[in-house]
């Protein structure tokens, strides 16, 4: 924090209005507003406001549709991009933002939008970002255009916060970028509102069997189809899978659909194929028993899912990459590990889970991981002044 500066003062930017994301971004901007920074948060129209919010809500990010065929998803994906980075350059020249954190780092089509942000950056302004997802491995194009793509993203970036130790591929040297670890806290929502037999009766599902959760946004990556195909060595259990389809260029509902009928589960398989609203998410925890965080191996992240779990205390059967996902699951006990994308691993992993149930160390992993700490990390080096300049090219 510079001298003489009462309340610092941070814009925070992110276009997500809804899912995983915008659920991280709530959480960190309350836990920072409530350390005294004065937080302004440009997103999505989408976004919404809860009551509780400490931040100011400033959603004047405009949806842009993309489309229902993946040929007019990439167009509306660069409308998106230029016009939410356009405003958010704008914004900070004309308002005089002087500390600026991006709720995730995003390089597609960066050469096309961060000439602003440097020129910005070499006047003072300090930009940081919460990286997510480490391991840039999704390809856009030409290889040589994604490592443009990659350093061009990182080229004004002072700050970048990480949620497990990584050296970082930035393409070429940039010194004065600083990297930083910070906890991912728990998800907070609102408590069951339904008794936990009541809302397995409302679902169909049976009182005493064994259910397990498949949660948020139905995706490739986290190997649905294993899921239900180790259904079937398991016929006393149910697999609810709450959340909506991601986007064309993924599998569809459908497909899993018929892979359970395929494999003969398909009664024991329950679809929420919609967006499941807060209120009901503390009901669909309380009402099963394992929860299904199962990533393929590109997975290098932490999980939002995870630390919804984590507030229900519900343990997690868990797989992909080296990953923070990975580190706390083995560390805190918050549930069983197993290999990614192998079906007999996932199988045998069930079993241990049946036979010798993990036992969370809930509230260690609750007070190492809370909000509050991310918060003070992210305030401490977004307002820190012993760091490298921006260079000039």
């Amino acid at each position: 924090m510079t001298a003489g500066e009462d309340r610092p003062r941070l814009l925070y930017f992110s276009s997500f209005g809804s899912g995983g994301l915008a659920d991280y971004v709530r959480e960190q901007a309350n836990a920072l507003a409530r350390l005294g920074v004065e937080v302004d948060l440009l997103t999505s129209q989408a976004f919404s406001v809860r009551s509780g919010d400490a931040f100011r809500l400033r959603p004047e990010l405009i949806e842009i549709s993309s489309g229902r065929s993946r040929i007019s998803t990439r167009p509306a994906t660069v409308r998106r991009i230029i016009s939410h980075y356009g405003r958010l350059a704008r914004l900070v020249g004309l308002e005089n933002y002087r500390h600026v954190l991006l709720g995730s780092y995003e390089e597609y089509m960066a050469p096309f939008w961060t000439g602003p942000f440097r020129q910005l950056a070499r006047r003072g302004v300090v930009w940081g970002a919460v990286m997510h997802d480490p391991v840039r491995n999704y390809i856009v194009g030409p290889r040589w255009w994604h490592r443009r793509c990659i350093a061009s993203a990182y080229s004004f970036l002072r700050e970048v916060f990480v949620h497990q130790p990584i050296v970082l591929d930035t393409v070429r040297p940039m010194p004065h970028l600083k990297t930083t670890v910070v906890p991912h806290g728990p998800y907070t929502f609102p408590a069951a509102t339904v008794g936990r037999e009541k809302y397995r009766g409302q679902l169909g599902l049976p009182v005493t069997a064994p259910v397990w959760l498949s949660f948020g946004h139905i995706r490739d990556g986290k190997n649905l189809d294993l899921v239900i195909r180790a259904l079937v060595h398991f016929p006393e259990a149910f697999l609810v899978v709450a959340g909506q389809e991601q986007s064309s260029g993924q599998k569809r509902v459908a497909f899993y659909r018929a892979l359970a009928r395929q494999c003969g589960v398909d009664r024991r398989c329950l679809w929420l194929n919609r967006f499941i609203a807060p209120e009901e998410v503390g009901n669909l925890f309380t009402a099963c028993d394992l929860v299904m965080v199962t990533y393929n191996q590109n997975f290098h992240s932490a999980s939002g899912v995870l630390n919804i779990a984590v507030s229900f205390r519900k343990p997690c059967l868990a797989s992909g990459g080296s990953s923070n996902l990975q580190a706390v699951v083995s560390q805190y006990g918050l549930g069983i590990w197993v290999e990614p994308d192998r079906e007999d691993a996932l199988v045998e992993g069930l079993r241990r889970w049946q036979a010798a149930p993990p036992v969370p160390r809930w509230d260690l992993y609750a007070a190492e991981n809370s909000w509050r700490r991310n918060a003070e990390i992210v305030r401490d080096r977004i307002f820190a002044s012993d760091v490298c300049p921006v260079p000039s090219a």
